[in-house]
């Protein structure tokens, strides 16, 4: 009996799939299954990848369909990967997914069940990768997005900010005075130059200068003393 319900089903199979089934021997054959994908609208339709095709393989045991079929699935050869699916990683969780509906259809004919729910569950497992990878892809547009807002709004000021600030600012600043006066110091010693010598007040009384200048001013340079002296 278990023969014939295999023949049986074996014809209908081959009405259903007369494409994509093929005989291996009396008992044995496979079936690929083409999966259908939405279009995610991430590619053009050139570019699209092909949805990926799944290869059932079917044997049945002597008492099939009051024992369960001995089943196995490879993919396509020489075919470019999918994203978010490979049937070899794949492998074992599709086959578990089986398990439930083989143990629902014993005493019948399922194969064609098994073909229906294979494809359903291949689809979902890349549909859920898809949506898993679109919520990565969010976050890390919505994480770039809050970095950058921060730019905006700035550190709040508190009493230990503004002193923390002040601090590195005053520090900034006298780095600032020390490396210009190393500059001009540099730049003086290059060109030979030495700072103008100031006069003290004797020295301006000695000269002639006190009715010009202040006696206790000590703080005119010598160059300009000698520039006094000769437009007088």
């Amino acid at each position: 009996m278990g023969r014939e319900e295999q023949v049986e089903e074996r014809e209908v199979l081959d009405s259903i799939f007369p494409d994509e089934i093929t005989d291996i021997s009396d008992t044995e054959y496979r079936i690929s299954v083409k999966l259908d994908l939405p279009d995610d609208g991430q590619h053009d339709e050139d570019e699209a990848p092909e949805p990926p095709t799944i290869i059932l393989h079917v044997r049945y045991p002597d008492d099939y369909p009051d024992e369960a079929p001995i089943l196995d699935l490879s993919p396509l050869q020489n075919v470019t990967p999918y994203p978010y699916f490979s049937v070899a990683a794949d492998k074992a969780q599709l086959l578990r997914g089986l398990e439930d509906t083989i143990q629902e259809n014993m005493g019948m004919a399922m194969v064609f069940t098994l073909v229906t729910t294979l494809k359903e569950e291949a689809e979902q497992i890349i549909a859920d990768r898809k949506e898993a990878a679109a919520r990565v892809h969010e976050e890390a547009l919505l994480a770039a997005e809050r970095e950058e807002n921060k730019k905006f709004h700035g550190t709040p000021v508190t009493p230990e900010t503004f002193m923390k600030w002040r601090e590195g600012f005053l520090k900034e600043m006298e780095e600032i005075r020390v490396r210009e006066e190393e500059e001009k110091l540099a730049e003086l010693k290059k060109a030979k130059i030495k700072e103008p010598v100031k006069l003290t007040g004797r020295q301006l009384w000695e000269r002639g200068l006190v009715g010009k200048v202040d006696e206790d001013d000590d703080s005119i340079p010598t160059e300009q003393l000698e520039t006094l002296k000769i437009g007088a």
